[in-house]
């Protein structure tokens, strides 16, 4: 059989936290991001956001990205295209700016639903766990060393 497709399913777990952790995103603004993330990376494109909810100071997506895109472009893609959107609606009173930088990992299909399920608990999550305890324990979890 000669294969003349390429075929994948990659699924990545992405976090990022808004500029120095500050916690700017309400509730209304939480529910609005989901809102917007799934109609602007619905099925179809080279990035399809399945699953985001955050609190505050961060956000989580489960995402489904071809193989043509790098997590770098993943992320920096979303974060600039929601941050000219949050600014363009004038949801927060001063100029809205996630971080510089995010983190990123694997998911193996097996493990989707339960990152799903991790990604829909946030609020319950985060309050008992703050976003540096948890970013530590994901990177622990994945042997990612830190200083």
């Amino acid at each position: 059989m000669i294969m003349t497709h390429t075929y994948s399913k990659i699924w990545a777990h992405y976090v990022w936290s808004t500029k120095n952790r500050e916690p700017l995103i309400s509730n209304t603004l939480i529910a609005q991001l989901i809102a917007h993330f799934k109609e602007k990376y619905g099925k179809g494109g080279n990035i399809y956001v399945d699953t985001a909810n955050g609190v505050s100071d961060h956000f989580h997506l489960l995402v489904g990205q071809m193989p043509v895109m790098s997590a770098s472009e993943v992320a920096n893609q979303i974060k600039e295209e929601s941050s000219h959107w949050i600014n363009g609606r004038d949801f927060i009173p001063q100029k809205f700016v996630w971080q510089n930088g995010f983190s990123v990992f694997s998911v193996s299909h097996s493990q989707v639903q339960a990152v799903r399920n991790y990604i829909f608990t946030q609020q319950e999550h985060h309050r008992h766990e703050t976003y540096a305890d948890e970013i530590a324990r994901f990177l622990k979890a994945h042997d990612i060393y830190f200083k």
